[in-house]
């Protein structure tokens, strides 16, 4: 399998952390070198290693937040 390269470009905000110390974070996020995109997932303590997750554009992540708006939580 080819090696991933990404970039942590902005850390964001930490959603919740495990008993292991990995967190699931939203950060905005460079893969292989391509723009940026908002990205949620777990990461190991010192961001060598990833669970996985979901990206967003900006324009999608916009959607989603007006998505949840208007949930009742």
């Amino acid at each position: 399998m080819a090696d991933i390269k990404f970039e942590v470009v902005k850390k964001i905000g930490v959603l919740s952390e495990s008993a292991k110390g990995w967190q699931k974070e939203l950060n905005l996020v460079s893969w292989n070198d391509k723009e940026a995109k908002y990205d949620i997932r777990e990461w190991s303590p010192d961001y060598e290693k990833m669970g996985k997750g979901i990206t967003f554009t900006a324009e999608e992540l916009s959607v989603l937040k007006e998505l949840l708006n208007e949930m009742d939580v």
